[in-house]
C-alpha cells in the first residue's frame, strides 16, 4: 500500500470528525469504521510523526469504544514514544498502555526508552513512563527498570514520588526481588508529611496486606501513628483496611486499636469513614462488645437515612454484623422487612438476606409463607432471588431447621408453579435427596409429584423439566405409597411427554416401568391369596377343629407378607379396578370383594404401556430406544405366561406360569432395594484397578478413523399412541441415498483399535429436531390459604411474635429421622494454597524486616539506601524494625525473643530489664534488650544463624510475630 501523499497528509481527519461522522452514521457504522480502518493504515505508515500520532489516536479510541483490534500498529506506537514532542510521546503511551500485554513480541523494545524517560528532567515525560510501567510491567520490564523506580522513590517531586511509588506494587507482584531494592524506602515514606505521598503509600501496604497480612506485623507501630494522628479520611480508611487484617493474626493488637477507631467513629462526619469503622469493628473486633454496641447505633442511623446508597450500607454491614450478632437485626427488623418492598434492587436483596438470616425452627413455615407471597407478586429476578434463598436456608446443615417435612415438600411443589420460577435444578435435588433421606415423608412427596404430573401445561416450561424428572423418579420408586397407579401411568405416558428431552423422557418411562411392576405383581399376590384362602376354607370344612385354625390364620397371613405386600402399604385406590387397601389390614376376601386388581384392569394397563412404547423403538436416542424394548419384552411376557395361560399347553402350564411369576418377583425386588444418600467423597474413595490405563496413547485414532464418515442425522414420523391421530411431532424426511461404507480395511483397525481402547468409547449422540406445538395455557397456581395483602405488615407482626423468642416451639408432631452420612454431608472445603509469587514475595520481606536480605541487584540501592538512611535520621525507624525483625526470626526458629525499641525504653524499663534477664549473652553478642547488641547483630552475615538457632534460650513460643510494647 502506498504512503500517503502530501495532500492526504493536509486533508487528514481528526479524531474530531471521526466521532461526528460515527453519530451521524447509526445504520451503517460497520462500513464507516471500515473505511476509517483503511484510512489509518494508509496514514499510520507515513514518515512524519504528526500524522502517525493522529493515526494512532484514531485507532486507540475506535479500539476502546468499539473493541477494534490494533496489535497490529504496535510498533507504530513504539515509534510515538520516541519522539521529542510531548504530545506525540503522550499518544503513544496511551496506545502501548491499551494494546500491549506480555505476549506482545515488541514489547521488550521499549525498555531503553522507558529508561530515558524515567530519567528525564521532565516530570510530565517521567509520569507517563511510570504510568504505562504500572500497567504493561512484565517480568524483565521490572526487573530492568527497578534501579530507575528505587531512584524516583527519593526524588522531591511528589507528583513523580507517588507515581513512583503506587509503581512499586506493580514491581513486587512481577519481580519479587525487587523488595530487597525497595523495601526499606518504602517504608521511610511512611513518615513522609506529604498527605498525597502518605496516601499513595498506605495504599500500597493496604494492597500487600491483603494478601498476605503476616508478614507486615512488625510495620504496625507506623500504621498506629498514621491511624492517631492523620486527618485525611482516604489514609485512615486504608489504615482501618490494614488492621481489620492484622487484628485476627495478633489479639493484642485489637485491644490496643479499638479504642481510637471508637473514636473515629463518633467524631467524624464523613460517612465513608463512619462506613469502614463499622464495617472494621463487625469483622475483626467482634468479641469488644461496647465498640460492636457503637457500630450498632451507627448502623441504626444509615438505616433511616433517605438516601438509598446510605441505607444500602446499613444493610449490608447488618448482614456482616449478623452472623455473630443476630440482635442487631433483630432491634431492625422492621427497617429490614420494609425495605423488602423497596424499589432499589439492591437494597431488596440485602434486605431479603437479613430476612433469612433470622430465620429459625420455630418461624421458618411463617417466613417462608410471606416470602413466596412476595415471590408471586416480585419481578422475575427478585422471584428467583426469593425462592434461591428460601432453597439454600432450609437445606443447610442437612435440613436442620425443618420439623414438618411435609409443610417443605408441599412447599416445594408451590414453589415449582410460580409462573417464574427458574430453580428447577435445585428444587429437583432437594425432592430426591428428601426422599432418600426421610422416609416418613414420603407419601407426601408421591402425592406432590402426582399433583405435578398430571398438569400438561406444566410439560411446555423448560425451566420446569427438572422438577417434573424429580416427580416421575418419586412416583417411580415410592409408588406403593400412591393412592391410584393407574392415573399415574396416564400421566407418565400422556402424550405432550414428547416436549421433554431424552434425558428426562428416560426418567419418565422408566418410572412407567415400576408402576407396571407395582400392578402386575400387586395382581399376582392378590391372587396367591385368593388361592389360598380357598384352600383355607377346604379344609376348615374337613377339619372339625375349626376355631383352632381360625386362631392361627393370622400368623400364616403374617408369614406371607414378609416380603412383598400390597395389602400392608395403607393405599387406597381411587378408581373401581384398582385396589384399596385402606389404613387398616382388611383380610384378603374383603380385599377381592370390594376392590382389586382384576385380570381386565391388568390387561387395559399393559395394553396402554404397549401402545406408548412401540413408537419409540425407532427413536434415535439410546436410552428411549432400550428401554421401549425393555418395557415391551416385559409385556410380552406378561401377556403370554400369567393373563393367557389357556394358550399353553396343559401339561406345561403350571411350570410356565410359576416361571413367569418368578421373573416379575426377581424385577419387583430389584426395583424395592432401598435407595440412600451417596457422599460426596465416594468417588474418591474408590481404588483404580491396576489394570485400568487412564493416560493411554489415542493419537493413532486418527489415522485409524480417516476414512470413516460418520452418517448424518435422519429422522422419523411418530404417532400418537393415543387414538392413532398425529402428535404434533415432526421430522426433517429421511435421506433417499444411504450414507457410504467406510472401507474394509479402515474398519478392521477400528475394530481393533475399540478393542484395545474400550474404556475410551462412548456412544454417539443423535440429535432428534422435535417441534410440538404449545397449545396449553401456562400454568398459573396460586397460593391456597395464603393472604397476598398487607405482605409487609404481617411479616413485621411475625417477628414480633416469633423471632423475639428464644424459647423452641413445641411441635405436635415430632421431627422424623433424617438419614446422615458418617463422613458428613457437607463439601469439604479446600485450603486455597498461595501463588508461587505471594510467597517469594512474603518471603522477601521477611528477609528484609528480619535483616536477611541479601546484597540487591542494583548497584545504586545499598550506597544509596545508607545515605538517605543517615541524611534523613531514620535511626528512630531502623530500630523499631529491627527489633521487630529479630523477633519475628525468633519465632520463626522457635526461640522468641522479645523486643524492644526507643519508643519502648521510656515507657517500659522494667521490661526491657526482665528480657534481657532472659537473654544469654555469648561471643556472638545475641542480647535481647541491650540496643549496642542489637546493632552487632544486624551486621552480622547469614552464616552464623545456624549457630543463632542452637545457642538460644528456649522460651515459650510465640504465635505470631510480637509487636513493639508500646502498643500494648
Amino acid at each position: 500500500m502506498a504512503s500517503p501523499s502530501l495532500m492526504d497528509t493536509l486533508f487528514q481527519r481528526s479524531l474530531d470528525d471521526i466521532i461526528k461522522g460515527l453519530r451521524h452514521q447509526q445504520s451503517t457504522e460497520s462500513t464507516f469504521i471500515s473505511k476509517v480502518i483503511e484510512e489509518i493504515r494508509r496514514e499510520i505508515k507515513t514518515t512524519d510523526l504528526q500524522t502517525k500520532s493522529t493515526a494512532l489516536q484514531k485507532l486507540t479510541y475506535l479500539n476502546s469504544i468499539h473493541s477494534i483490534d490494533m496489535s497490529w500498529a504496535s510498533f507504530h506506537a513504539i515509534e510515538c514514544i520516541s519522539s521529542p514532542t510531548f504530545a506525540h510521546k503522550k499518544i503513544g503511551y496511551l496506545a502501548i498502555s491499551q494494546s500491549f500485554n506480555e505476549s506482545t513480541p515488541v514489547i521488550l523494545l521499549i525498555t531503553n526508552q522507558l529508561r530515558k524517560d524515567l530519567n528525564s528532567g521532565n516530570e510530565f515525560e517521567v509520569s507517563l513512563a511510570l504510568d504505562c510501567l504500572s500497567r504493561i510491567g512484565t517480568v524483565d520490564l521490572c526487573r530492568d527498570l527497578t534501579s530507575e523506580v528505587f531512584t524516583l522513590m527519593s526524588t522531591s517531586k511528589v507528583f513523580v514520588r507517588k507515581k513512583a511509588v503506587s509503581v512499586v506494587l506493580r514491581l513486587f507482584e512481577k519481580y519479587p526481588d525487587a523488595v530487597r531494592v525497595c523495601f526499606k524506602r518504602l517504608v521511610e515514606s511512611l513518615e513522609s508529611s506529604d498527605s498525597q505521598i502518605l496516601s499513595a503509600v498506605v495504599g500500597v501496604f493496604c494492597e500487600l496486606a491483603s494478601k498476605e497480612p503476616r508478614s507486615y506485623l512488625p510495620l504496625a507501630p507506623e500504621f498506629y501513628r498514621i491511624l492517631v494522628d492523620s486527618r485525611n479520611n482516604w489514609v485512615l480508611i486504608k489504615v482501618l483496611k490494614i488492621f481489620a487484617n492484622l487484628a485476627p493474626l495478633e489479639p493484642r493488637l485489637a485491644k490496643r486499636v479499638v479504642e481510637p477507631i471508637c473514636d473515629h467513629m463518633r467524631k467524624t462526619g464523613a460517612k465513608s469513614m463512619v462506613f469502614e469503622c463499622i464495617r472494621t469493628v463487625v469483622t475483626s473486633f467482634t468479641e469488644y462488645e461496647s465498640a460492636v454496641k457503637l457500630a450498632a447505633v451507627k448502623i441504626h442511623e444509615f438505616l433511616l437515612e433517605d438516601d438509598p446508597n446510605l441505607k444500602y450500607l446499613g444493610l449490608h454491614a447488618l448482614s456482616i454484623m449478623a452472623p455473630k450478632h443476630l440482635w442487631a437485626v433483630l432491634e431492625n427488623k422492621d427497617v429490614v422487612i420494609q425495605s423488602l418492598s423497596d424499589e432499589d434492587p439492591n437494597i431488596k436483596l440485602e434486605s431479603l438476606r437479613l430476612v433469612m438470616a433470622m430465620v429459625s425452627e420455630g418461624n421458618v413455615v411463617e417466613i417462608c409463607r410471606v416470602l413466596v407471597n412476595y415471590a408471586l407478586k416480585s419481578d422475575p429476578e427478585f422471584c428467583n432471588e426469593i425462592l434461591g434463598s428460601i432453597l439454600s436456608t432450609c437445606c443447610q446443615n442437612v435440613y436442620e431447621i425443618i420439623i414438618d417435612f411435609d409443610w417443605y415438600v408441599s412447599l416445594l411443589g408451590e414453589m415449582s408453579t410460580i409462573p417464574h420460577c427458574q430453580k428447577g435444578e435445585e428444587i429437583e435435588n432437594q425432592l430426591i435427596d428428601i426422599g432418600m433421606r426421610v422416609k416418613d415423608v414420603r407419601p407426601e412427596l408421591v402425592r406432590v409429584g402426582r399433583h405435578l404430573l398430571i398438569d400438561p401445561a406444566l410439560l411446555g416450561n423448560p425451566f420446569l423439566h427438572r422438577i417434573l424428572s424429580a416427580a416421575a423418579w418419586v412416583c417411580g420408586e415410592y409408588v406403593e405409597f400412591s393412592r391410584n397407579p393407574v392415573e399415574l401411568m396416564e400421566a407418565l405416558l400422556q402424550p405432550r411427554t414428547g416436549l421433554l428431552p431424552s434425558s428426562i423422557r428416560t426418567v419418565y418411562m422408566q418410572s412407567a416401568f415400576k408402576v407396571l411392576i407395582f400392578c402386575v405383581c400387586s395382581y399376582l399376590v392378590q391372587k396367591e391369596d385368593m388361592t389360598s384362602e380357598v384352600s383355607d376354607l377346604a379344609s376348615k370344612r374337613e377339619c372339625s377343629e375349626s376355631s383352632d385354625l381360625a386362631s392361627a390364620k393370622a400368623p400364616v397371613e403374617c408369614d406371607q407378607d414378609e416380603g412383598f405386600n400390597p395389602r400392608n402399604s395403607n393405599q387406597s385406590y381411587e378408581d373401581p379396578s384398582v385396589v384399596n387397601g385402606g389404613h387398616g389390614q382388611l383380610s384378603t376376601s374383603a380385599l377381592m370383594e370390594e376392590k382389586s386388581f382384576t385380570h381386565e384392569s391388568v390387561f387395559k394397563l399393559l395394553n396402554l404401556m404397549e401402545l406408548a412404547m412401540c413408537p419409540l423403538l425407532g427413536s434415535y436416542d439410546v436410552e428411549i430406544q432400550e428401554r421401549a424394548r425393555n418395557a415391551l419384552g416385559f409385556i410380552e411376557l406378561v401377556k403370554r405366561d400369567i393373563l393367557n395361560p389357556s394358550l399353553l399347553k396343559e401339561a406345561n402350564l403350571e411350570t410356565e406360569e410359576v416361571s413367569a411369576s418368578r421373573i416379575v418377583e426377581w424385577v419387583h425386588d430389584a426395583f424395592s432395594e432401598e435407595l440412600g444418600p451417596v457422599s460426596i467423597t465416594a468417588q474418591e474413595r474408590v481404588l483404580i484397578p491396576d489394570e485400568l490405563v487412564l493416560k493411554g496413547n489415542l493419537a493413532d485414532l486418527e489415522a485409524i478413523c480417516g476414512n470413516v464418515e460418520l452418517p448424518s442425522s435422519c429422522s422419523f414420523s411418530l404417532r400418537s399412541p393415543y387414538y392413532g391421530e398425529s402428535a404434533g411431532i415432526s421430522f426433517s424426511n429421511l435421506q433417499d441415498e444411504e450414507d457410504p461404507e467406510p472401507s474394509t480395511e479402515a474398519t478392521s483397525l477400528l475394530t481393533e483399535h475399540r478393542k484395545l481402547h474400550e474404556l475410551y468409547y462412548l456412544p454417539s449422540e443423535k440429535n432428534e429436531t422435535i417441534t410440538i406445538a404449545n397449545d396449553y395455557p401456562p400454568a398459573n397456581y396460586p397460593s391456597s390459604g395464603i393472604n397476598t395483602n398487607d405482605d409487609t405488615q404481617d411479616l413485621v407482626t411475625l417477628t414480633n411474635q416469633s423471632l423475639v423468642s428464644k424459647r423452641k416451639p413445641n411441635h405436635a408432631k415430632p421431627r422424623p429421622v433424617v438419614v446422615k452420612l458418617d463422613e458428613g454431608d457437607a463439601a469439604p472445603v479446600t485450603a486455597k494454597k498461595p501463588e508461587v509469587k505471594d510467597d517469594l514475595l512474603s518471603g522477601a520481606i521477611r528477609d528484609i524486616l528480619l535483616g536477611n536480605e541479601a546484597k540487591p541487584a542494583s548497584s545504586q540501592s545499598n550506597p544509596s539506601d545508607k545515605s538517605s538512611i543517615k541524611k534523613k535520621g531514620k535511626e528512630k525507624l531502623n530500630v523499631d524494625l529491627s527489633d521487630s525483625n529479630e523477633d519475628l526470626a525468633v519465632r520463626e526458629q522457635n526461640n522468641p525473643e522479645n523486643p524492644s525499641s526507643r519508643r519502648s525504653k521510656h515507657r517500659g524499663h522494667g521490661k526491657e530489664k526482665s528480657k534481657k534477664s532472659l537473654g544469654k549473652k555469648d561471643g556472638d553478642g545475641r542480647e535481647d534488650g541491650g540496643e549496642k547488641e542489637k546493632q552487632k547483630s544486624r551486621n552480622r552475615n547469614g552464616k552464623h544463624k545456624t549457630r543463632q538457632r542452637a545457642d538460644a534460650p528456649l522460651n515459650v513460643v510465640a504465635q505470631t510475630p510480637p509487636i513493639p510494647d508500646f502498643l500494648l
